[in-house]
């Protein structure tokens, strides 16, 4: 079956079928992950977007059930290659493409997706429309018309508050549409997890024994999730806060600073992000469409990683405070582990705070 890709600048590509059939909208953008497609296929962070990716070969490895980052995935589009029909690994339970048709995924494959990704490269990411149907004039008109859901991190967080038990530091979690290796990583480190809604009140946190907040990736402009920072202001100050991603953007507006929406974003994990402490360079993992203007800094923030691509900030500390914030996934998956070992220094740098307040009470 033929499918189509239109772009907003009128543009349409023409390749064949995989996935489901019928029409999806959203935003355009590219990956440069050479594996992980499951788990790109699986963030939440995705929500409302089609993916482009610039490695060539997709699928060839199938759908294994180690590798899920969310229940259901929310992407909106899959745009490929080459798909390849037989998968060949010992985990795999069933093709991408079977996946993608379960999951409402509408794929397109068959493009030269180095030139589709030069295309965004040069003009930025834009809106676009994948189709197993005509490219009819109201398609167009409809596409012209399309505008990203300003609630998206709704669509993705969880509804309900989970506790996970565990020996180590008890943490407040909110899901702005967590990634799963995140809250695995964090429990195989001890936390004592619970997970919250992105909508949480902050006297549902304040108070209530908790060591440390956690304010995880999600999709979308951070200026739209108005409740979150409204949370996160009230938190500020009295407990110590660490973000990544959406959080690391959230809690840079309760701060001071401000937000603008990159030219094509940064998804992939390839990007070189140096700590500006230690002079040491490592390769992360990226998904987003925003970044923090270092302009809009207060003067008492410090800056603690830069990516070494374009110079985007991609770190920060405010130490009176006791609060830290990335714009990278130390987390990976997919992507290199060089960022890990932030969870350590994050969770030793609380574990020290919580015994220097036990030892002034016992004073």
């Amino acid at each position: 079956m033929k499918a189509s890709l239109l772009l907003t600048d009128g543009t349409i590509y023409e390749g064949e079928s995989f996935g489901a059939e019928g029409t999806r909208f959203g935003e355009l953008v590219f990956n440069t992950s050479m594996t992980g497609y499951q788990e790109i296929l699986t963030d939440p962070s995705y929500a409302g977007q089609i993916i482009v990716m610039t490695y060539p070969e997709i699928g060839n490895y199938g759908i294994n059930p180690d590798d899920f980052e969310s229940s259901a995935p929310a992407v909106r589009g899959f745009v490929v290659k080459s798909a390849c029909e037989i998968e060949s690994h010992y985990q795999s339970e069933l093709p991408a493409d079977e996946y993608l048709r379960q999951n409402n995924i509408v794929g397109i494959s068959g493009l030269d997706t180095r030139a589709l990704t030069r295309k965004i490269r040069e003009n930025g990411s834009m809106n676009c429309v994948v189709t197993t149907e005509p490219v009819s004039e109201s398609l167009k008109e409809e596409l012209m018309a399309y505008k990203p859901d300003p609630d998206i991190v709704l669509t993705v967080t969880r509804n309900q508050k989970e506790h996970i038990y565990n020996m180590g530091i008890k943490m407040a979690f909110v899901d702005f549409g967590a990634k799963q290796n995140i809250i695995d990583n964090l429990l195989a480190k001890g936390c004592d997890l619970t997970i919250f809604p992105a909508d949480v009140k902050s006297d549902e946190i304040l108070n209530k024994g908790f060591d440390a907040v956690f304010l995880s990736n999600g999709p979308g402009d951070p200026e739209d999730v108005t409740y979150a920072i409204e949370t996160v202001k009230e938190l500020a100050g009295k407990i110590s806060i660490f973000g990544i991603c959406l959080g690391y953007q959230i809690l840079s507006l309760v701060l001071g600073a401000k937000t603008y929406k990159l030219k094509y974003g940064h998804r992939g994990g390839n990007h070189p992000v140096v700590n500006l402490q230690t002079n040491k360079v490592i390769i992360t993992s990226q998904n987003h469409g925003y970044a923090v203007a270092e302009e809009s800094l207060p003067h008492n923030m410090t800056v603690t990683y830069k990516n070494l691509n374009d110079g985007t900030l991609e770190g920060f500390s405010f130490p009176s405070l006791n609060i830290e914030a990335v714009q990278f996934h130390p987390e990976a998956a997919p992507g290199p582990m060089d960022a890990n070992e932030i969870f350590d220094d994050w969770i030793s740098r609380i574990e020290r705070v919580k015994s220097e307040k036990c030892q002034k009470i016992h004073r």
